[in-house]
């Protein structure tokens, strides 16, 4: 059995850190696997039963002490792989990327780009393609550009896998605590970031709740949101808007959603997306770099133009972007028909992400039969 080592620098909530552990419980049957983090610190996913090496090595201040750990975590890495026997280092994200390129070995290396944020810097990107044994592209766009632009023949795309069965089961293992008891509910998950673009989702809200007072708006996320809940007490909606936190199972939360709003204006494979969409949630997202676009094909929920990335909290500035925004969701929400064909068709695109495949495609990739 080949023996492959997934590298992440920590497994606080986020998209390429569950992708990660989602990965490594997916392969166990095939592969003998094991996660190498850097800072084993807030670890927010079950990893019961996945063996985990903590190189100890978290992110520090300054040019030259990254410079060191770059290198301090590549050496760790070797020595895991040599101990271990390793046949791959499949490492997910920039920062794991170069911690990867920096151990040595015979493992092939395996380049996980997880962002198209990534693609912000070329020298990085030509840098990966030229150590890489693999570039694995989270999105179709992203791998086309890789292809295209940095020549690269070692790129491949790999969505993200996901599955629906666990994702219903999940769904209905806990009632979520709620701070209210009924009305229709407006659902988005992200951490704190400006890159999310949760003002916009609060202004529009606000203009929703306006003719729709029955409706509630949730943000699942690990953060204070101190602005945000600033701006939705200066919009006068904070009685309806709650932030939920990190939530080690958000499915039961994320059943709750009468609709699903992405906002964001940069992502590489939204999982919440997706994840929302295989419980039947219908869906409106940002046309961002990649991402939506791919996923929703201008028939599986609905796409509206990518938003301004430029933080406003200022309540009294609501934008023509917000407004139409505003009004797509108010739409869809009074238009039961079109909802229940939104449900529908959110449910059987996410079937498309299936773990078999994902799984399949990686035996394909490592050569095992």
């Amino acid at each position: 059995m080949k023996k492959i080592l997934l590298i992440v620098p920590s497994l606080h909530q986020g998209g390429l850190e569950k992708v990660c552990v989602t990965t490594a419980r997916l392969l166990q049957p095939y592969f003998e696997v094991r996660i190498a983090i850097f800072d084993s610190k807030d670890i927010a996913y079950d990893i019961k039963g996945i063996p985990v090496s903590d190189l100890r090595l978290a992110s520090r201040p300054g040019k030259f002490a990254k410079i060191c750990n770059v290198l301090k975590r590549g050496y760790k890495l070797h020595q895991i792989k040599k101990q271990e026997k390793t046949d791959i280092a499949y490492s997910f994200g920039p920062t794991a990327n170069l911690a990867n390129i920096a151990s040595f070995g015979k493992a092939e290396k395996w380049l996980g780009i997880r962002s198209y944020m990534d693609m912000g810097n070329p020298g990085r990107i030509r840098l990966f393609c030229k150590k890489a044994d693999r570039v694995i592209c989270c999105s179709d766009e992203i791998y086309r550009e890789v292809r295209e632009q940095y020549h690269c023949g070692k790129a491949v795309a790999l969505n993200n896998p996901f599955d629906i069965r666990q994702a219903e089961m999940l769904s209905v293992q806990e009632e979520p605590e709620l701070p209210w008891t009924d009305g229709r509910m407006i659902i988005s998950m992200g951490r704190e970031d400006d890159v999310k673009g949760f003002w916009h989702l609060l202004k529009s809200f606000a203009l929703v709740h306006k003719k729709l007072p029955d409706t509630r708006l949730m943000i699942i996320g690990k953060g204070e949101f101190i602005p945000y809940r600033e701006l939705a007490n200066a919009l006068g909606i904070d009685d309806a808007v709650y932030f939920a936190g990190l939530k080690r199972n958000p499915y039961p939360y994320l059943k709750k959603g009468s609709l699903y709003v992405l906002t964001s204006y940069n992502e590489g494979f939204p999982n919440a997306l997706v994840e929302a969409m295989a419980l039947g949630v219908p869906v409106i997202a940002t046309d961002c770099l990649t991402g939506p676009r791919e996923i929703l094909e201008d028939k599986y929920g609905i796409l509206i133009p990518n938003m301004d990335p430029k933080p406003d909290f200022c309540a009294e500035n609501i934008t023509d972007e917000e407004e139409n925004l505003a009004v797509q969701m108010t739409a869809l929400l009074e238009n039961e028909e079109k909802m229940a064909y939104y449900r529908e068709m959110a449910k059987k695109r996410a079937g498309d992400y299936t773990a078999q495949g994902y799984i399949d495609k990686i035996k394909k990739l490592a050569n095992i039969e």
